[in-house]
């Protein structure tokens, strides 16, 4: 039987018969991967021809019916949030993630929940066998939920069983382990994956079912396989967290249903994934007030204020060029702060190492933390503590003024909320929104008064 060997693209599925370092369609380097094809028989061609479409109708926008209520929740809140309220009929998901962070048992946990309601749960795992299924079920208190187990990778045997079994809900662990028996190519290859993936859509969308996927991620941190997964999928959502903490983080990647910003915030436990309701509260636990270098920053994650603690060390430097160290946050962004930190308010940090730090293991991305940042390396090379109940929040612009920034009613009931009663914010052109009840606004119009203020406080304090 012959052989036909064929390089396909990760990114854009590109096919061709020599390898070559860039992608000649996307230009995209080290993406093409070998794909080994056998031809079929010539008596097999007719089985191996891809289903016909779904013979529907093409109707007009005016004609087509839809409930504005269509997302159910997955019994899990901070899931829920991510999503955009819940699950949509007929829709597919993909949730990527490193090994071990905690994707398929956050992903059983969703099923126990929604066969609790009465739904009718299809878990197909080609990683696991079904014992391995109900141990980890019997760990989460989930052993005797009527979960339906189906431990198969062949398509087309997953396929027959989900038009026999017709579940409300379907979860495919993991979409790099599915294959078609009909393809000669391995699991995880290109083909496989689009191939895979195409049939399952086209269930989901056709009957209704949605479909959660899990996905294998590279070393780069992107989902393994054909870019052309994620454009086909309604959601992408990515599971972060460190092994070494045990708080983990869900983001939306895309998501048709919803806003992208949401975040959701999980611990790892012995009991699966439990959501953490209270943020702010989380991250902030842990804190050591009345120590130079900290500031309390209230950052928005979509519609979710979250408080965290930003913590700068600048130490004498020893090298011809001072190190500058960013967790966290985006190095060049810090970089343009140090720069008007010198420049504008006067601070002499060319012979000094800074080190920037988020507590917590979150990432932050927003302008609205550079104010924060300023006064968390003012503070380290004053060795001046802020007092316990001060936070800060404001964009530094490269003339050392202190910008507006969004939503500043939900910063401020968030951070009085938590107690803290006395926040240092920009100015507004056209008035601050009402602060809560007991809490003293320190409004800045640039950077330099920003940092008078703190020391000001910090003598105060004293």
């Amino acid at each position: 039987m012959k052989k036909k060997t064929m390089f396909v693209c990760a990114d854009c599925g590109f096919e061709t018969p020599r390898w070559y370092g860039k992608c000649p369609s996307c230009d995209a380097w080290n993406t093409l991967q070998e794909m080994v094809e056998e031809a079929a028989p010539a008596g097999k061609a007719a089985a191996q021809k891809r289903p016909s479409g779904t013979g529907a109708e093409a109707e007009t926008l005016a004609a087509i019916t839809a409930d504005l209520t269509l997302h159910e929740s997955t019994g899990i809140q901070e899931f829920d949030r991510v999503l955009g309220g819940g699950v949509v009929e007929g829709s597919m998901l993909l949730i990527g993630g490193e090994p071990g962070v905690g994707k398929s048992t956050l992903l059983l946990q969703v099923c126990a929940n929604l066969a609790r309601r009465g739904k009718r749960v299809l878990y197909i795992t080609g990683e696991e066998s079904a014992r391995q299924i109900k141990l980890r079920a019997n760990r989460l208190g989930a052993g005797k939920e009527d979960v339906l187990v189906l431990a198969e990778n062949a398509m087309d045997a997953v396929s027959d069983k989900l038009n026999a079994l017709v579940p409300d809900y379907a979860v495919v662990d993991s979409i790099q382990t599915m294959y078609r028996p009909d393809m000669a190519s391995s699991p995880g290859s290109v083909s496989q994956v689009r191939e895979s993936a195409t049939m399952l859509m086209r269930y989901a969308k056709t009957t209704g079912c949605p479909i959660f996927l899990v996905g294998h991620v590279t070393k780069e941190g992107s989902i393994a396989g054909p870019r052309v997964l994620e454009h086909m999928v309604d959601v992408v959502l990515y599971f972060e967290g460190d092994h070494q903490r045990e708080y983990r983080l869900l983001r939306a990647n895309k998501n048709r249903y919803g806003s992208v910003n949401e975040l959701g915030l999980f611990e790892m436990t012995s009991e699966g994934m439990m959501p953490v309701e209270s943020a702010s509260e989380t991250l902030l636990r842990d804190r050591t007030a009345g120590i130079s270098g900290s500031v309390v920053f209230c950052g928005m994650e979509g519609s979710r204020p979250m408080l965290v603690d930003l913590q700068a060390l600048a130490a004498q430097s020893f090298y011809s060029s001072p190190k500058r160290t960013v967790n966290g946050m985006d190095q060049g962004r810090v970089a343009l702060l140090l720069a008007v930190l010198e420049k504008r308010a006067g601070l002499r940090l060319y012979n000094q190492d800074v080190y920037i730090n988020v507590a917590g293991g979150l990432s932050l991305d927003e302008p609205a933390a550079d104010l924060a940042v300023c006064l968390a390396v003012a503070s380290s090379l004053s060795d001046t503590s802020l007092p316990k109940d001060v936070a800060a929040m404001g964009e530094v612009g490269l003339l050392g003024e202190v910008r507006p920034i969004p939503f500043m009613d939900r910063r401020l009931t968030e951070c009085a909320r938590l107690g803290f009663m006395q926040v240092i914010c920009p100015k507004g052109k056209r008035g601050m929104p009402k602060a809560p009840k007991g809490m003293k606004l320190i409004e800045v119009s640039t950077l330099s008064q920003a940092v008078a203020a703190l020391h000001l406080l910090a003598k105060d304090a004293t």
